[in-house]
């Protein structure tokens, strides 16, 4: 199978996953303002990936079967992996966590479903929302002093609220606007 720009881009993103965390986690360059600003950049990168695979994919009619695959992947696998590094430093509630990853483990489920009954769940406006959501959360966190200081912690409630918020609500869309791939056998 010979890839193609968009595909390569998304394994890019994938790529970068380990990186980030690596950055993120470790901090090899024993600077802490440079190894914060290094997750920063490295995260926004994978995040802009996303944009620019599935714009070139529809621009260009180069949509394929692993695109439809890979690309969702290599988002909730960007997403969760930030999430799940903030969690475990302390960065951000374990609750919040399990909440917004929950979510995209109950609708990674509901698409398998919808698929085996020969139906394809098109991404939503709240499903789009949630994802900004999630990424301003995480970039957010991710901005090294003095950028956080004062309000750091205001700001991560809001912004953490917003996001499951947006969470719940695109799971109970889904749901609701795809309720009868639960009748179908």
């Amino acid at each position: 199978m010979t890839l193609n720009l968009p595909n390569k881009i998304t394994l890019l993103r994938v790529c970068l996953i380990p990186a980030f965390l690596f950055v993120f986690l470790v901090q090899p360059f024993g600077n802490e303002l440079a190894d914060a600003w290094i997750a920063l950049i490295l995260f926004s990168v994978a995040a802009i990936t996303d944009a620019i695979d599935g714009y070139l994919a529809r621009r260009y009619k180069l949509v394929t079967n692993f695109g439809k695959l890979m690309d969702p992947l290599a988002d909730k696998l960007l997403v969760c992996a930030a999430l799940i590094a903030f969690a475990a430093t302390g960065l951000l509630s374990v609750w919040a966590v399990i909440v917004l990853i929950s979510r995209e483990f109950y609708i990674s489920g509901l698409r398998q479903l919808a698929l085996e009954r020969g139906l394809v769940l098109a991404a939503t406006s709240i499903a789009k929302f949630k994802t900004i959501a999630q990424i301003v959360l995480i970039i957010y966190v991710l901005l090294p002093p003095p950028f956080t200081l004062l309000v750091f912690d205001i700001v991560i409630f809001v912004l953490v609220i917003i996001a499951v918020a947006a969470s719940v609500i695109s799971a109970w869309d889904y749901t609701w606007k795809n309720k009868q791939i639960f009748t179908k056998e």
